[in-house]
This record gives C-alpha cells, sequence and structure tokens, in this order.
C-alpha cells in the first residue's frame, strides 16, 4: 500500500522523530503574562534537514526558511506545553529550611572555591543581615510541579524595588550549593533567587532520581526532565517575581552553572522578563557536536539515558545516531530547530554574557562560531552591540572559575546597579 509524504510526517511528528517547523503559529500560555519588552526584528535563516522515519526516508528540498524571534519564542512554548501536566492557578506558599541538602553524587564537594569568590559588599554580620525565604511555587499539577526556592535578601524596613538574580545550579546539585553566590549578591543588594531543577534537590528522592527521569523520558516521551522542563518553572517564577512589591520587574536577571547555564540560556530565550542572562560554562552547539563527532563528552555527564537508548535501538555502542535520537526524543528541537545559532541570537537586545572555558570538551568553542557570528549580527541590527560578549577563558576546560563568577557579577551590575 502505498504511504504518502504527508502520511510520514504526520507520525514522524506524533512520534518525536522530527519536530515540525511552524510558519504561522499563536502560542497562548496560561497564567503567563504576554511580553511587552521591545524585541530586536533579527531574522535569521535555517535549513531543513533530511530525517529517516522507520524504512522510510522523507527528504525535504533544501529550502531556506525565514524564522524570526518572536515566532521561535512561540513554537518553543508550545514544545513546552506538549508535555505538561494540568496547569494550575500560580500560587505559593512557605516551607522550611533544608537540613540536609540532597546533592545526587557519591562524594559531594562541600565548597567552591569560584562561588566563595564572589564579590560581596563588607557588611559586619553580614547573615545576620540576611533575609531567608523558603518557598514552594506551584507551576503545574503533580510531584515535579511544586518548584523550591531559596530567596536571600537585605533586611530593610521600607522595602524598596531592588534587582533580583535567578541562579541555577549544575547537574547532580541543588540550591543549597549556590548559598555563596547568594548571600554575596544580597549583600550588594540583590534580591537572590536560588531554585532546585527538576528531580534535583527537594524535587529528588534518592541518588538516582535525575538520572531515572532521564531514562523514563527516553522510554515514555512524556516528560522533558533534560533542560525543558524547568524552563517551564523559569516561565512561572518570572510571573511570581514580577509580583513581588520588592522587586524591579524590569531588573530580573538569570545566571547558572553547567546545566544551570543551560537553564539560563534557555530561560532567557523563552522569556524576555530576564532582562539580563550570563549563563556559565553551558552554551554549546548541540547539532555542531553531532555533525563534528564532538558529542561524547556532553553524553558522558548523562550517559545512563544513551546506554538505555543504544540498547533499545540495537547497536553495539553509543553514535551519532543514538545521540540525535535521545536529543529529539528527550527534548524536541534541541538540536535543531532551537539550538543556539537560532535561541542565542533569538535573546538579542537584551544584554548576554556567555562564559565558557575555551578547552571545556562539553562546550566545545568551535561549535559557538556560527552562533557568535549571529548573535554578533542581530545585537548590531538592534544598535546594541555592547550587549552581547562571548568571554572564553584560556586553558580551562567544563570549570567555573573566579573569574567567569566576577565576570558575571560586574555584568549583572554594570545594567542593574546605574
Amino acid at each position: 500500500m502505498a504511504v504518502s509524504v504527508e502520511s510520514l510526517l504526520l507520525h514522524a511528528t506524533l512520534t518525536g522523530l522530527i519536530f515540525p517547523v511552524m510558519t504561522k503559529h499563536v502560542c497562548y500560555v496560561s497564567h503567563v503574562r504576554p511580553y511587552s519588552p521591545k524585541l530586536a526584528s533579527y531574522k535569521y535563516q535555517t535549513r531543513t534537514v533530511t530525517k529517516a522515519i522507520e524504512n522510510c526516508t522523507v527528504r525535504k528540498m533544501e529550502e531556506r526558511v525565514v524564522v524570526d524571534a518572536e515566532q521561535l519564542r512561540s513554537q518553543f512554548l508550545q514544545v513546552l506545553r506538549s508535555r505538561r501536566s494540568a496547569e494550575v492557578p500560580l500560587r505559593w506558599e512557605k516551607s522550611e529550611p533544608v537540613v540536609k541538602p540532597l546533592c545526587q553524587e557519591a562524594s559531594p564537594p562541600t565548597i567552591s572555591e569560584a562561588m566563595e569568590s564572589c564579590p560581596k559588599a563588607d557588611i559586619e554580620n553580614l547573615k545576620d543581615q540576611l533575609k531567608e525565604e523558603n518557598l514552594y511555587l506551584f507551576t503545574e499539577e503533580g510531584e515535579q510541579g511544586r518548584l523550591p526556592l531559596l530567596i536571600l535578601s537585605i533586611k530593610e524596613i521600607n522595602v524598596q524595588r531592588r534587582p533580583a538574580v535567578v541562579f541555577l545550579h549544575s547537574t547532580l546539585k541543588c540550591k543549597e550549593w549556590l548559598r555563596p553566590l547568594l548571600e554575596a549578591y544580597a549583600s550588594r543588594g540583590y534580591v537572590a533567587i536560588g531554585v532546585d531543577s527538576r528531580y534535583h534537590g527537594e524535587r529528588a528522592s534518592s541518588l538516582t532520581t535525575y538520572r531515572d527521569a532521564l531514562v523514563s523520558s527516553w522510554k515514555k516521551g512524556d516528560t522533558m526532565p533534560f533542560i525543558f522542563d524547568t524552563v517551564w518553572d523559569l516561565i512561572k517564577l518570572a510571573d511570581y517575581l514580577t509580583q513581588r512589591e520588592d522587586i524591579d520587574p524590569t531588573r530580573i536577571g538569570i545566571t547558572g552553572e553547567s546545566l544551570g547555564g543551560m537553564h539560563a540560556w534557555f530561560g532567557a530565550f523563552a522569556d524576555p522578563r530576564y532582562t539580563v542572562a550570563a549563563p556559565i560554562i553551558g552554551v554549546q552547539g548541540f547539532r555542531w557536536a553531532i555533525d563534528n563527532d564532538k558529542w561524547q563528552a556532553r553524553v558522558d555527564s548523562i550517559k545512563a539515558v544513551f546506554e538505555e537508548a543504544r540498547i533499545d535501538l540495537g547497536k553495539s555502542q553509543i553514535d551519532k545516531e543514538v545521540v540525535e535520537k535521545v536529543w529529539n526524543r528527550i527534548a524536541p528541537g534541541l538540536a535543531s530547530d532551537f539550538d543556539s545559532p537560532y535561541s542565542i541570537p533569538a535573546i538579542a537586545p537584551r544584554p548576554l554574557l556567555i562564559l565558557n572555558g575555551a578547552e571545556d570538551p562539553r562546550c566545545p568553542l568551535d561549535g559557538l562560531a556560527i552562533p557568535k557570528e549571529r548573535a554578533s549580527k542581530a545585537y548590531g541590527e538592534a544598535h546594541h552591540t555592547d550587549n552581547f560578549k562571548l568571554v572564553a577563558e584560556p586553558g580551562i576546560g567544563h570549570q567555573m572559575t573566579p573569574l567567569m563568577v566576577k565576570e558575571a557579577s560586574d555584568w549583572f551590575d554594570s545594567y542593574f546597579k546605574k
């Protein structure tokens, strides 16, 4: 029986084998305010790629598709909504401080010299001057819809609107790990917010919670624990932060380390209410890594899900096909439509500082050549060339350093403390 190309495309879309390119789409996200910041009208071009579907191959001509930033953002929001449990009205409640934070590492480190180096104001008895809030923000139904927050700020008699910065931890860590950064920023007049990402910290129950969630996503295709589910939380977090009387809604920044850097990157892309961003050792080219055989270090950081996929696909070893299928399954569009060559320029003209190690195998510098070129063009066309900067620290691999922490700190100060 003859099978039409349209039928194959429909089958592929429903099974997650390809991500559809939509040309006209309006996405409504319940409880999320309409985006109002002035955005760059920068447009860029992408090419469709050939996708294998079962035993057939659907080939599309190499037509050039023009996509603008607002349209891309709308498409991304549709993907985020595609695997959501029922939405809930925005609400929050007080929680208790975490006595024994859960880091999903056999031997977690006890201190981060880079975080401890963060510039802080010279305040006597600083810890006594800090106001600590422990909250749960509800972002959707279900256990993972409860977003734990740790918020630090300087105590004040008269409430004033201050800048805020959201911090996101690295893989297997938790928000309590971020406390040195939170304290340092709070001392300088910020409202500092630490977040437990999905399946981490208070959202984890064992040392394998995150690993198990990734494998489950590959098996069932009903969640997106790698990056995307936490980005949904960040959109809801922006709803909450912009309602607080002590936060200036026009001065909300976002940063993070490694996995947290990826969260910061995509959080800024998805929601323009994050007006300044500084992702640390997180921005990379997922498609570039596949095409240039540089995917191994990133895969090794969450290897269990790729091993599971290798077995299911009948492979003797993990190869580029396995890698691409896993990304398409657990984070649709990550290695295509929403990869750094497209999502990074879409952040323009908002200030964006990318901090990486020049020798980082998980975020190869060569893979950022095109994103950097396109972002520079986007910021140039928006007449804000100074709002984009990429720093690659020489001789540094996948490691957050004191220099990176200082650069990020100065970046936020330069825009929020004028």
